[in-house]
């Protein structure tokens, strides 16, 4: 049964704003990532890197396309229960996310870079499972993002042994 509540928060423009809104969110963890990678193309070139490595121009629209996935997959959240334990779950992962960029790159810590992302892994992982409560589609939506970070995990952990 929707109540009044439930009624508010789907309807009309205020259900757009709320898309524009954690599009605004993820955007502010993209940036800080962006800032955490200026100037850094060629040190990032210079380190011993894996075979299976991908191009660096790859990253950009890769992450372009998964962050729009993450933002809508939020939305429907919101959409179905509102601001709660998945959509907090949810805000830790992206904090976490935001967070990797300038530690593997702008610092060079790739140690604590590799640390930081197992965890934004696992916060991912709980993440999706809180979101499959409330929508398959939300959940699914973040799959192929969690299965870009498990590949930069991987990636993370062979630059760091690679260039210790």
């Amino acid at each position: 049964m929707e109540t009044s509540q439930d009624a508010s928060r789907t309807s009309g423009q205020r259900r757009w704003w709320a898309l524009v809104g954690f599009a605004a969110a993820v955007f502010v963890a993209a940036a800080i990532g962006g800032l955490g990678v200026q100037g850094t193309t060629g040190e990032y070139a210079s380190l011993q890197q894996p075979s299976w490595a991908p191009p660096s121009w790859l990253f950009g629209p890769v992450w372009s396309l998964l962050y729009a996935l993450i933002a809508v997959a939020a939305w429907l959240v919101w959409q179905r229960v509102g601001f709660g334990p998945a959509l907090w779950a949810w805000t830790a992962q992206l904090v976490l996310n935001a967070i990797w960029t300038p530690l593997f790159f702008g610092a060079g810590q790739y140690g604590l870079a590799f640390a930081e992302i197992v965890v934004m892994w696992l916060a991912i992982g709980l993440t999706v499972v809180l979101f499959a409560r409330v929508s398959r589609v939300a959940a699914a939506l973040l799959l192929p993002y969690w299965a870009w970070v498990t590949f930069a995990a991987a990636l993370n952990l062979s630059i760091w042994q690679l260039n210790s």
